[in-house]
Formats: structure tokens, sequence, C-alpha cells
């Protein structure tokens, strides 16, 4: 008997394969945002979720999607360590089990639900939106094909998360009683752009699912959706390519090619772990009769330290921690302010500390237990490292000094001492991109205010997930400015000199932000003329250095007004020079030199 033509050589065998394998990923792709899109519409849309024909096609898509992954797990081209196959393997036997379960109409933990969803169901929907975001993360490891400026690829990486977000949030199950286009808009922004500036109650005007969604927003754009999607990218496809590593460099300041998936996995760890004690600390601090239930302190906990630590600053409270009965909770206040610090203070500074503390151990080690003698490593914590711990300090002790002197007879009247001290702590970090308020921000006063501005101006630290000028920024204008009056040819710190380049960046920085904070005051003062101009370049810092803090005119905003908060918002997170950098393009080398001619400057 012949045999069939594919089967004719072992080259045809070997093609085939690949050619099946590669199906079979395209299918999984489809499949898994096909699910997330019945997923939507039924969250979204329905009134009672879970049920009908559309449920039995969302179970029987369950099942084709394990089919799916168990076939990839033959795939010779995947890079299986002991961790990812456990997880792809728990992934395959829950979807099988879950729509078994479905199919077949067995009911577990009917009474515990979770936003009217039962556990069981929960969970399906929470896993596919996990399969959906992998997959994602899987294509746009290809995007570095596309040969595009990596400037331009991070400005639309959050476009590309703002629209999805205005979409879901327009979801009619997502709000109480529906939102407009433009308010949708500016409150993805706000949250991709981990500002928290509102003009709708987060608490009132959005249901469970709306606060999700936003939660999920904050996180992400906190991180940075490429610095998301490609440490899924890695993990479930098991490594990158040299293009991807070059490609992704930039993205988390990291120098060298070879350890950035190793400090990817450290900053999405890191971050997993500094949110996850924090809620547990904050879910065992706070007073449980302030809420109706376990599940309600726990969603709390969860949403108040990832905003924290995100530095986004939105809140399930209607009047944000100043709510009563928790604006006495103290202890919480320093929880979520000590998570606002961590997560404004930038990766390279927690990986650079990491890899200091690493050095240390193992050499301490070695020297005790071998007898080897200790080898120092230079520049394990840099001269930017340093700069941005001792600037941060710094700007931390003149805003508490500053709030504790200034609002003694204001916001501070009549609390005790330990409730002075951690609420002039929270309001000096507070402004520094983070938003929350455990004070009335009318009663502040004009002082305060004033610092406020600059604080909220310099912002967090670069490579953190706050905005702003940037500490390392206002440091190197600051210590050029010093250099500039001493007559010092060259910018000198902890026995480096500051490159031209960096001092160049960091002025025009400054410039650039005066610019669009400047156009900002002026046009919302135009379209609303009735509003104080204080209030107005208030709001404006805060859009621009996404900080989220307000003295209370946001909601009253017209539309113009509201686009224009939206763009500064959207300009503050990405950076102006970023935006600028991706537009104007690139000049070529110089191979020229005019005469050099001096300009009076006084």
């Amino acid at each position: 008997m012949p045999e069939l033509p594919f089967f004719q050589s072992p080259d045809q065998k070997i093609n085939l394969t690949k050619k099946g394998f590669y199906w079979n990923d395209r299918i999984l792709q489809i499949l898994s945002f096909l699910a997330f899109g019945i997923l939507v519409y039924d969250i979204g849309f329905s009134k009672v979720v879970q049920s009908g024909k559309l449920a039995v096609f969302y179970n029987i898509l369950l099942i084709v999607l394990s089919l799916g992954y168990t076939i990839r797990l033959f795939s010779k081209s995947e890079k299986y360590k002991t961790p990812r196959l456990i997880i792809e393997i728990s992934i395959i036997l829950f979807l099988l089990t879950a729509a078994v379960l479905n199919l077949t109409g067995i009911q577990l933990d009917k009474d515990f639900r979770i936003a009217n969803l039962q556990i069981k169901s929960f969970l399906v929907n929470l896993l596919i939106f996990i399969l959906f975001l992998i997959e994602l993360s899987r294509l746009s490891l290809a995007i570095n094909k596309l040969k595009v400026h990596p400037a331009v690829v991070f400005i639309l990486s959050f476009l590309l998360v703002i629209i999805i977000g205005t979409g879901m949030l327009m979801l009619p199950n997502a709000t109480i009683d529906g939102i407009s286009f433009v308010d949708a808009l500016f409150t993805s922004t706000s949250a991709v752009c981990v500002t928290g500036l509102i003009v709708l109650d987060t608490s009132k005007d959005f249901t469970f699912m709306g606060q999700f969604i936003i939660m999920v927003l904050f996180q992400v754009g906190g991180l940075g959706m490429m610095t998301f999607t490609s440490f899924f990218g890695f993990f479930f496809k098991g490594g990158y390519s040299l293009q991807n590593q070059l490609f992704l460099k930039d993205y988390i300041n990291e120098d060298n090619i070879g350890k950035i998936n190793s400090t990817l996995v450290k900053i999405i760890v890191f971050t997993l772990v500094v949110e996850g004690v924090a809620a547990l600390l904050v879910y065992s601090l706070v007073d449980k009769g302030l809420f109706q239930g376990a599940g309600d302190r726990l969603f709390f906990s969860v949403f108040h330290t990832i905003s924290g630590f995100c530095n986004a600053g939105f809140s399930t409270l209607q009047n944000g921690l100043y709510e009563s009965g928790f604006r006495l909770q103290y202890n919480v206040h320093l929880i979520i302010a000590l998570t606002i610090i961590i997560g404004g203070i930038g990766f390279p500074v927690v990986v650079g500390y990491i890899n200091y503390l690493k050095h240390v151990f193992v050499g301490t080690s070695k020297r005790i237990f071998k007898g080897t003698e200790f080898k120092h490593v230079p520049r394990v914590v840099n001269i930017n490292i340093r700069l941005i711990v001792y600037t941060t300090f710094i700007l931390l002790c003149i805003g508490f000094v500053s709030y504790y002197y200034f609002e003694s007879e204001y916001t501070l009247k009549g609390l005790s001492g330990y409730g002075k001290f951690v609420t002039a702590f929270f309001g000096s970090v507070t402004p520094r991109t983070a938003g929350f308020n455990t004070v009335d921000m009318s009663a502040l006063a004009l002082p305060t205010i004033l610092i406020y501005l600059i604080l909220m101006w310099i912002g967090a630290s670069p490579g953190s997930t706050g905005g702003g000028l940037k500490t390392s920024t206002f440091a190197v204008a600051v210590l050029n400015t010093l250099s500039v009056a001493k007559g010092k040819e060259r910018v000198e710190v902890f026995s480096r000199e500051i490159s031209s380049d960096t001092i160049k960046k960091a002025f025009a920085v400054i410039q650039l932000s005066f610019l669009v904070i400047g156009m900002g005051v002026f046009l919302v003062m135009m379209f609303n003329p009735e509003m104080s101009i204080l209030d107005v370049a208030f709001e404006i810092f805060s859009a621009f250095s996404t900080v989220g803090l307000s003295l209370g005119i946001t909601a009253g905003l017209s539309t113009g007004s509201k686009i224009v908060v939206t763009l500064i918002m959207f300009l503050g997170r990405v950076g102006t020079l970023t935006v600028l950098v991706a537009v104007v393009k690139k000049a070529r080398s110089q191979n020229y030199k005019y005469p050099e001619e001096s300009v009076y400057i006084s």
C-alpha cells in the first residue's frame, strides 16, 4: 500500500508538525480573544450573567481552549521550565473541570458570591482574562519587527490601554446611571496615567465591575503596558530573542542586556510582594466595623494598596481616606504612605539595592564559611540611585516639617500627637504623585498649597509608577545651578561627573513642563473663567504630575477643560520629552562645528 504524499520523508513530517503547532498557536490566540469578547459582553451587557445558550457556547469554548493548551505542551519550540509546566497543566485542568461542572449543572459554594457571581464563575472569568493577557503578551513580543521607534511604541501602548479602558467603562454594567464618552475617557486616562483625578464618584457612580476595571487600569498603567505584557510573554513563551531584549532594555532601565529577563522578573515579583504584604497589613489593621463583610474589607485593602503602590490615588470611598471613620485609621494611613514611597522611588533603585544586598550577603557568607576574601564590586549602587534616594529623603523631610508647621492651626488642629505625626507624614508623601487625602483639601493653609505645587511639580523618581518632573531631573538642575554659581566648569557629585547630555535633558524637561502647565492653565481658564486661578493652577500641576489631588473643581470642569486636563495627564505620564523625541525627526550626525560665541545671560 503506497504512503500518503505528505509522509514521504522525515523533513516533510517535521514541517507538517511545525505547521500544526503554528496553527494551534494562532487558533489559541483567536479563541482566547473570542472568549474574552464573550466575557466582556456577558458581564458588561447581560442582566443575568453566565446563563442561556451563550453560557453553553462559553463552556464548550473552555474545553476547546484546554485541548489547544494540551497540544501546545508537546511543542518542542516552547521552553517549559518546571514552574511554567505546573501552571500550564493547572490551567488546563481548571478549564476542563470548570466547563464540565457548568455543563452538568453541578453547583459548588452557591452561597459564596463575589460581585453577584459564584466563586467558581468568578475564578473562571478571571482565568479567561489572564489567558487573554497571556496571548496578547505573546503577540506583543513581535512588535519589534515593525521597526518602530521605541518612544512611539511606548506612547501607543498607553493610548491603546486608555482606549480599551474607555470602552470597558462605557459598558452598561460598569456604572450605576451610565457615563458619557468624555467622562469615560477622562476616567480611563486618569487611571492608566495613575493620576487619580475624578469627574465621577468612584464609590457611588461605578459598580463593583467598574471599580475592578479602574483597578486593573491603574495596575497596568503603573507598571507600564510594555513591562506588563513583556513579563507574561517571557514567562509563557520561555524567553526573549535578542531583538526583544534590545527593544525592552530602555523600558526597564537596564543597560545589561543579559539581565533583562531577571530584572523584569524582579520588578513584577517585587510589585506583587509589596502589594500583597501591604494589602494583608491594611486588611488586618483597618476597623472591621466599617465594612459590611470580609469581602468588602478585602477589596478595600487590595484596591487601596495597589492604588498606593502605583501612585494612582483612586479610592472606593466618597471622600477618600478623609471619609468618616477612616480618617482616624492612622496605622492604615502609615502603611499606605510607605507603599506610596516604595512605588514612587523607582524600580531601578529597588533592583539596585536588591543587587547590593545580595552581593553583601553572598560575599559575607563566603568569607565566614569558606574563608574567601570579600570582593568589592564597584557601582552596585550607582550615582543615579544615590541621587534619587538623597533627593527623596530631603523632599520628604521638607514636606513633613513645612506641613507640620503651617497646618498646626488648620488641618492638624485637635488631633492627637500620633495623629499629627502620621497626618503630617502622609501630607508630605501624597503630593509626590500619590493623590490620596486624609484631610479636607479645601481647609489647607495657603503656604501649604504653594509647597504642594512645588512637590507635585517635582513628583516621583524615574522608572517608578509615579509622574512629575522626577527627582533626578530636579537634583541635576539644582547641582548645575550651584556649579554655575561656584564658577565650576563641570557638575560633580559623589566623586562623579554628570554628563552634559544629562544636564541638557534635565533643562529641556523643565522647560517643556512649564510650557505644558502654562498652556493648560491658560486653556482651562479660557473654558472656565469663573474658576479661581489658584484652583486651576493646582488642578493642572496635579494633572501634569499625575498626582490626583484637587481643591474640588474637577467635577465642575466644562467639556473643553476635561479634554485639556486629559491631554495633560497623558503628557505627564508618558513624558513631554518622549513625545517630542517620537514626533521630531532625529538629526543626522553633525560633521561640522561653527565658531563658538557667548550669549549674555544674567
